[in-house]
């Protein structure tokens, strides 16, 4: 479904669930859903049609403008986020040319998992889909996670973090199995009992180029 309102704010659902928006030059649109994972995204013009009422053939000419954008250093992983189609906050690709911020998105669920030391995380999604990892901490960041049988001298140290290499080893891939242990991250608190705390998106479409186009 296409639609415009006074924002001049277009919206297409395309297949896969994908939504696409545009938005023209000086206007903003929060996007908004469970998590936003951006697909695509230009600041610019590649059609004569979109955002031209009340322009200048010459402010149409041009639909070889293309400039790449932050919306997904912005928006990716968000619940919403709003970001203004201005020169402003993307400079100008082409001057002279009425422009617009063309967005394609998905909104996805997400998980959590937690993993204690010495064990594996096996991350696996069906054929159709890839997933994504959000955020991955080794270490202790909590008294009560995986404290089993341990002493309060391996719980005391909840300021426990190691930047993982889950996102090199998982993104974009249907499954993988990634071991808590030292041996792999390194240990950034000795002593102290860690577990493997990642948030990763849910079956993730993987879209053919030509779908989002």
């Amino acid at each position: 479904m296409l639609y415009t309102d006074v924002y001049n704010v277009f919206s297409l659902i395309l297949p896969y669930g994908v939504v696409l928006y545009f938005w023209c030059e000086g206007g903003s649109v929060p996007l908004s859903c469970g998590y936003i994972k951006v697909i695509t995204a230009n600041y610019g013009r590649t059609d004569h049609t979109t955002c031209s009422t009340g322009r200048s053939l010459h402010q149409l000419s041009n639909v070889d403008c293309f400039q790449e954008t932050s919306v997904q250093v912005i928006c990716d992983g968000r619940k919403s986020c709003s970001v203004p189609a201005v020169n402003s906050v993307f400079s100008d690709p082409c001057v002279g040319t009425h422009k617009y911020l063309d967005v394609s998105y998905l909104c996805l669920p997400f998980s959590k998992s937690i993993t204690d030391t010495h064990y594996h995380s096996k991350l696996e999604v069906g054929k159709m889909f890839l997933k994504e990892v959000i955020t991955a901490n080794y270490g202790r960041t909590d008294h009560t996670t995986c404290s089993t049988g341990r002493s309060l001298h391996q719980l005391s140290n909840v300021d426990c973090f190691q930047e993982t290499s889950v996102q090199v080893i998982c993104d974009g891939r249907k499954s993988c199995s990634v071991p808590a242990v030292n041996s792999v991250f390194s240990d950034p608190c000795v002593g102290t009992h860690k577990y493997l705390d990642y948030t990763t998106f849910l079956c993730l479409p993987a879209l053919p180029k030509q779908d989002i186009s």
